[in-house]
């Protein structure tokens, strides 16, 4: 297993993701993902990058305010050109810290039609084709919706029906344990159906979304072993929220029998 660690929820000692890279490394962290770094030039942030020496795995598509509920515009009508400007900023980002996938978000809708669903497929679409051609991944997650109520994407089945209609080696799935088991659980069998269509795997515990060997719903041990023995080689990001200091709580990655 390879752990990445998630710069937007771990290392919190640092109050930007900028400082966060390095707290990253000293921690024995190989590689990391990210947000987008709203608010940091593709200078700074290739700076923090270089200077700690580490590989970074995934960034999220340009969002907008976080802060205010902003989670993208790939599903919003009349918005496909500013869709387009995001997703060019992110790859200028993305190719410049050499991140091999980029996670579109697709937005957050009170009411959802027809509508949405063709604009975020053609949005979907033009993205794939323009990932292939700077060969780089793109990955689409459903999102729980106790997590994050009205974000677009929240059904599985949905988005492998929408990988598969676009039949692109450039557009995946995003496999959040954390939201997988909120959404529909059944883990085992979902993860071996799910597997063909993974282009990048998350972790956390559920429902506290802390660290996968805090009191929850899921018994990593063994999610960790059946994602290997359904053939998952790739990084596994650790998006969870750590319950206390990020390096005390570090310690479940030895007691499972890994290491950084």
């Amino acid at each position: 297993m390879k752990f990445c660690a998630n710069l937007s929820f771990m290392f919190t000692e640092g109050a930007t993701i900028i400082e966060r890279y390095g707290l990253a490394k000293e921690a024995g962290f190989k590689a990391v993902e990210t947000g987008f770094p709203l608010g940091f030039t593709v200078e700074e942030v290739k700076r923090a990058q270089e200077n700690a020496n580490i590989e970074q795995v995934l960034i999220n598509i340009k969002t907008g305010d976080v802060s205010k509920g902003e989670l993208g515009v790939t599903a919003i009508p009349g918005k496909e050109k500013q869709f387009k400007e995001n997703l060019k900023e992110t790859i200028n980002y993305a190719k410049a810290l050499g991140a091999s996938k980029i996670h579109i978000m697709a937005g957050k809708l009170n009411t959802v039609t027809e509508a949405n669903w063709v604009v975020y497929e053609n949005n979907l679409r033009y993205a794939a084709e323009e990932l292939r051609e700077c060969n780089k991944l793109g990955v689409i997650e459903p999102i729980n919706q106790h997590s994050v109520p009205n974000y677009f994407l929240s059904d599985f089945k949905q988005a492998v029906d929408i990988i598969k209609r676009i039949r692109s080696e450039h557009l995946k799935l995003q496999l959040d344990i954390f939201h997988l088991q909120h959404i529909c659980g059944d883990l085992s069998y979902n993860i071996k159906n799910l597997m063909p269509y993974v282009g990048h795997v998350q972790i956390a515990q559920v429902p506290s979304r802390n660290e996968p060997d805090t009191p929850g719903e899921i018994n990593y041990e063994y999610i960790l072993k059946t994602l290997e023995n359904n053939g998952y080689t790739d990084w596994i990001g650790l998006e969870y929220k750590p319950a206390g200091n990020t390096n005390e709580g570090l310690k479940w990655i030895n007691k499972y029998g890994y290491s950084l």
